[in-house]
């Protein structure tokens, strides 16, 4: 495997340190000078290899789109059956473990309210949540079939789990002593699975 160059690995260190402040500061509280103490940089070496923040914070969207799909790829690999597929997704989203980073969600929620209101980052966030419903979409299809029903309302229904999964975020950053342990996922999993099982024979 080639290595990575020193830009890759300088770039990827202030992404990360910008994740970590954000997680603690905000996104207003992520100066350049706080990523770069963050990262053990000069502020001059920040700007050297990024413009300004919000190039980092595009970078950061990236990031974190690819923790996802990791995620989600290590625990389908075993999977054998569309159903696993599908808690794979889910788990991959949702569920702790130890590859969970909790910094991670917390900087995506503050990206969401960042792409309110600016269109770059709102660009690539959106990008970035259209892939997870695109393969959320294939996933919750092959179940469909799997359990012989029919997929009726299949963009409805994948926005309702997208709404879900993004909600938990939101509360799990802003409100987690409200949420009971653990919820979650297993609460999406048996959703989705009588949802599945009410809908029409094939």
């Amino acid at each position: 495997m080639a290595r990575r160059s020193n830009t890759d690995e300088r770039r990827s260190q202030i992404v990360a340190a910008l994740q970590a402040v954000m997680a603690r500061a905000g996104y207003a509280g992520a100066t350049i000078a706080a990523i770069a103490r963050h990262a053990g940089l000069a502020p001059g070496l920040v700007h050297y290899h990024f413009k300004d923040k919000r190039e980092i914070l595009v970078a950061l969207v990236d990031s974190l789109a690819d923790y996802a799909h990791q995620r989600y790829a290590s625990r389908a690999a075993a999977a054998q059956t569309a159903g696993q597929k599908l808690e794979a997704y889910i788990t991959a989203h949702l569920a702790y473990g130890p590859d969970a980073q909790p910094d991670a969600v917390a900087a995506w929620v503050m990206i969401g309210e960042q792409s309110a209101h600016d269109p770059d980052v709102r660009e690539v966030y959106q990008a970035a949540l259209a892939a997870q419903m695109k393969l959320l979409k294939g996933l919750l299809r092959q179940r469909f079939a799997e359990c012989g029903r029919r997929a009726r309302r299949l963009d409805s229904f994948v926005a309702g789990v997208t709404c879900f999964i993004q909600g938990a975020f939101t509360l799990s950053t802003t409100a987690r002593p409200l949420l009971p342990t653990a919820f979650a996922a297993p609460t999406l999993i048996a959703w989705v699975e009588r949802y599945i099982e009410a809908e029409e024979e094939r």
